[in-house]
């Protein structure tokens, strides 16, 4: 049974792409090839994730700066409420001087500058014990950032690790 020309003509059409296909894994000139392709490709994500990396860590750090920003207001904050204090106490120093002048009533007036001092004390305590609270808070701020850097890092290491391994199992 002979083929007739069209016949063959069909035969060669399906099979060339198979052909080529199976010629080309022989070769290893094109395995190298597709090889390179595919090495570039992983590359290429590697870099994207450690660009991504880098934007997350940018975040931190600008999330980083502005609660800076937040604790220098605070902190400006608190100046001005010690200048406040200081007003107050320089108020008080110049009732004193009124109440010296008139004994009569010295001791009564003495007890409400008493008072008042404490109470400014007082306040200077709450103050203070806020300063103190927002430090710890900043202080366990810094060590969420730095852990979460840490581990950033030692995940890169690992999948670069990973990928140097597989590369060296695959040759």
């Amino acid at each position: 049974m002979a083929l007739q020309q069209v016949e063959i003509d069909q035969i060669i059409s399906q099979l060339r792409p198979q052909l080529t296909l199976w010629l080309a894994e022989r070769d290893p000139e094109k395995t190298s090839m597709r090889y390179e392709m595919e090495l570039r490709e992983r590359s290429v994500r590697v870099e994207e994730e450690l660009k991504h990396q880098r934007e997350l860590m940018q975040q931190g750090f600008d999330m980083m700066k502005r609660q800076f920003e937040q604790v220098d207001k605070k902190l400006e904050q608190v100046d001005k409420k010690l200048e406040q204090v200081d007003k107050r106490l320089a108020q008080v120093d110049k009732q004193f001087e009124q109440d010296d002048i008139r004994l009569e009533n010295s001791d009564k007036r003495f007890m409400l500058m008493a008072k008042r001092i404490e109470q400014e004390d007082k306040r200077i305590e709450l103050m203070n014990r806020r300063i103190e609270h927002d430090d710890i808070r900043f202080n366990l701020r810094i060590q969420r950032i730095d852990r979460f850097m840490f581990w950033s890092f030692c995940g890169t290491i690992i999948v670069f690790c990973m990928m140097i391994i597989v590369l060296k199992l695959w040759h």
